[in-house]
């Protein structure tokens, strides 16, 4: 992973896709959301969703497993060429989840993620802060996710 003084506002990248198949959206909606239009495709086709559609969670959910494996892959490529890698603290929350548009069976979301802004902490000499904008897209290019998150970095050059 990257060291604070590395990310540049505005910077962006792709972090995988996902396609949301009816076994999975009832598998994940029967264990931590079992409402009938997750579980059901006659209850999702007349309801608001016109489909059987994947819960938000899981959306969520599918975007982490998205980003862990990113920072996962480019951790590896960093220490297969003998870089240095910062070892991220915790996030201290997140702000406007929104489900956009329905997910519905068959649907491929393409997620990526980006910097929107970065600052030193006040309170934590040796760490930034740097606020992410990611997003999800389905496979006719309407935004379908979105949410804002904060996390903790570490500065490769800490002050003395």
């Amino acid at each position: 992973m990257n060291f604070f003084e590395d990310m540049e506002i505005g910077a962006r990248r792709e972090i995988g896709a996902y396609t949301f198949t009816a076994e999975a959206i009832k598998k994940f909606a029967g264990k931590y959301d079992p409402q009938r239009f997750h579980l059901d495709e006659e209850a999702g086709r007349n309801s608001l969703f016109g489909g059987l559609a994947a819960s938000g969670w899981h959306v969520g959910s599918v975007c982490m497993k998205m980003l862990v494996a990113d920072g996962q892959r480019r951790v590896k490529e960093a220490l297969a060429r003998g870089e240095k890698v910062a070892v991220w603290g915790p996030s201290p929350g997140f702000r406007d989840l929104r489900w956009l548009r329905p997910v519905l069976a068959g649907d491929t979301i393409s997620f990526s993620t980006g910097i929107e802004s970065k600052r030193t902490s006040e309170s934590r000499p040796g760490w930034g802060i740097v606020q992410t904008a990611t997003g999800g897209v389905n496979q006719r290019g309407e935004q379908v996710y979105s949410i804002r998150a904060t996390a903790f970095v570490p500065l490769r050059d800490v002050p003395a």
